[in-house]
Order: structure tokens, then sequence, then C-alpha cells
């Protein structure tokens, strides 16, 4: 539109100049003049759009570069941040790997121990004073047994034997009435036993009329004086909870034998 209003302006200009007599300009070099202009008008304002639509297409790249930077970016944020994870994870599976190997060798070398420390339990149980005896025999047999089967774990051996060994060791802090075959003179009857701690294991009747003690140095029982059937009975009394604790005078064997 701005193109063909400059046309009429130069077609006025050159009619009017065509029209002063004072001017010896020839039509067709007003004309080529002016067509010439027209071009160079049409030519730049072809160039301008052209400019115009570098300069919109500049700014979009623009926008678009930017927006691609700001990808960038955030994806190499987010690769940074996978790297820690992987990192972490690699040292956690690293950790665990060792600790595998660790295990493996803490197997190898609790087996061995374990059956140790049952054989001492069973060496430990028939040189003790003999109380209990069925008890803590089929104690050892089923710690034997267990260590044979595969269902169960290493972890629960290994807690069933020290569960054995803490019932062993609580019997050398308490006192115990309990009642069991004896076998004597080639005479089994029963009897009711008293036992103080590890240190000293008796016997009463149940008439109350015979008293004994076990002998650790001779291997065997031996029968007591008659003076000592009224304090057994009353640990007996003491240890079934019948009776408040109290100074019981009882026989006890020392290392060098005497009572």
């Amino acid at each position: 539109m701005q193109n063909n209003s400059k046309i009429k302006q130069y077609w006025l200009a050159g009619l009017i100049f065509s029209m002063l007599p004072s001017v010896n300009v020839s039509a067709g070099n007003l004309e080529h003049a002016i067509a010439t202009q027209v071009k160079t008008d049409i030519a730049a304002q072809q160039s301008q759009q052209q400019v115009d639509g570098l300069s919109e297409e500049t700014t979009l790249m623009l926008a678009e570069y930017r927006d691609v930077l700001a990808q960038t970016e955030s994806l190499q944020a987010y690769n940074d941040q996978l790297d820690s994870l992987v990192a972490s994870q690699q040292a956690e599976l690293d950790s665990i790997a060792q600790q595998l190997n660790n295990i493996e060798t803490t197997q190898r070398d609790i087996v061995p121990l374990m059956v140790k420390m049952i054989e001492v339990m069973t060496q430990f149980v028939a040189l003790d004073i003999p109380f209990l005896p069925e008890e803590r025999q089929a104690r050892v047999i089923e710690l034997e047994t267990l260590m044979s089967r595969a269902d169960v774990t290493l972890a629960e051996k290994y807690r069933r034997i020290l569960e054995a060994y803490q019932v062993e060791t609580e019997y050398g802090r308490t006192i115990e009435a309990y009642q069991d075959e004896l076998l004597l003179n080639d005479s089994t009857r029963t009897v009711d036993f008293l036992r103080i701690g590890r240190l000293s294991l008796y016997y009463l009747t149940l008439d109350g009329l015979e008293a004994g003690m076990w002998d650790a140095a001779s291997q065997q029982w031996q029968v007591l004086s008659a003076d000592y059937l009224q304090p057994i009975g009353q640990g007996l009394k003491v240890a079934l909870k019948q009776l408040p604790p109290d100074l019981l005078v009882l026989p006890v064997h020392t290392v060098g034998g005497a009572q």
C-alpha cells in the first residue's frame, strides 16, 4: 500500500515537471529514474522483510536454545544425582559382599567351635556331681542331634548351645530339691535329692531315716550319720520354699577330701 502511494507521488511529480517549460528533462529519463527508485524501494522493503523474518527466526531460535540449555542443565543435575545414587548403591553392594564373605568365614570357624562346645559339655556332665543325670544327658544328646540337622540354621544351633550353657551355669548359683531314683548297694529306691549349687549333692530317704552325700573323690555315695538327717530335711524344705532361707549345717567335701 505504501509502495503504491510512492509510485503515485513520483507520477505526479513527473507530470508537474513535464508541464514546466524551464526544466530540460526528458520524459524518458524521468520515468527511468522513477522506475529505478521504485525498484530500489521495493528491494529495500523486501530486504527489510527478510531482515524482519530473520530477526523473528533468530528470536525463536534463541528461545529454543535457552529452553534446550535449561533442559540440558536439568538433565545434567539429574545425571549427577543418578551417578551419586549408583555410587552409593555400589558401595552398599561391596559392603554386602564383604559381609557375605565374613559370614562364610565365620561359619567355617564357628562350626568346629560349636562341636567342641558340645564335647566339653558332654565331658562336664559326666564328671560333674550326678544331679538330674537323665535331664542333662538328654540335653546334650539333643544338641548333638541338632548339629546334624540341615533344616536348622547355624544361628539357631548356636543359640541352643548357648542356652544349654546358661542352664548349666545357673545350676552353680541355685539350690534345688527333687525326687529321683537312687542306685545304692545294688538296690534302687526313690529318694529326695538336695543340690547346693555344684558344691554338694545329698539324698534323704522318703522315711527320713537315712541320708547321704556324693563323694566326688571316690565317685560314689557316702552314707551320713543321723546327725545330718534334720539339716538335710530342713534344706529340702528351704529349696522347696516351704521354709525361709536359713543357715544350714551340712557336710562338705573339700579339695583335700576332708569334711
